[in-house]
């Protein structure tokens, strides 16, 4: 990729986000770097998780960010079976699971296939959600358990990519509104033998790849 003329850089971008820092971290450095303050992004990616961020650099173009949320989108994940976690993820504390027969990989394949279509899945304790104005997670993290309910969201395709006991990884095409953790849990709980997501890298935002992303 070319080298980036940061200060001339303006509408809407892709900017590879790694794993540690959060997507306002991403946006707070990129107002740095440009000295342009009115910048946005769609989708927000958790600390834990890196890929694709799509960002709209400029008034006019955080305006349009909306579309980008509503596009489709492309993760590549890897779920640990054996163990529940206080958060959906490799962040949270974690329960062991006894586990008195692993999953064959023909056992993964037909339950990943309950997961695809139309669904109604249930968002994790610690998301951005609000309820009442107070973010899911600033409750969670208060010792509340938040009250979510269960929302529709689609899923194109869910494919294997490796599956090694404990860990499966997979590739996952979605729609909007769609939460990688919950799947992990669910399929998981599905299997009887707990499952968190380890790992979680989004590919493809809509047309922005990840081979089109920016590094800072």
């Amino acid at each position: 990729m070319e080298k980036v003329d940061w200060k001339k850089l303006k509408g809407i971008v892709a900017i590879y986000k790694p794993k540690g820092p959060t997507s306002f971290d991403i946006i707070y450095k990129l107002r740095q770097i440009t000295g342009i303050k009115k910048i946005g992004h769609a989708g927000t990616l958790d600390p834990l998780a890196s890929g694709v961020l799509v960002v709209g650099i400029g008034r006019e173009a955080t305006k349009k960010l909306s579309e980008a949320v509503e596009s489709e989108k492309e993760y590549v994940a890897t779920v640990r079976f054996g163990a529940e976690s206080t958060t959906d993820d490799e962040g949270g504390e974690k329960n062991i699971k006894k586990v008195s027969g692993k999953p064959t990989r023909k056992e993964v394949k037909k339950a990943l296939e309950k997961f695809c279509g139309k669904i109604m899945q249930l968002p994790p304790n610690f998301s951005a959600i609000k309820i009442g104005g107070v973010r899911a997670y600033r409750m969670a993290r208060r010792g509340e358990i938040p009250k979510l309910k269960k929302r529709p969201v689609e899923v194109r395709e869910i494919k294997i990519i490796k599956y090694k006991w404990p860990d499966l990884k997979i590739k996952i095409v979605s729609g909007k509104g769609f939460y990688v953790r919950s799947l992990a849990r669910d399929l998981g709980k599905k299997l009887k033998v707990g499952g968190y997501l380890a790992a979680l890298e989004r590919t493809r935002v809509g047309r922005f790849k990840k081979s089109d992303a920016i590094k800072i």
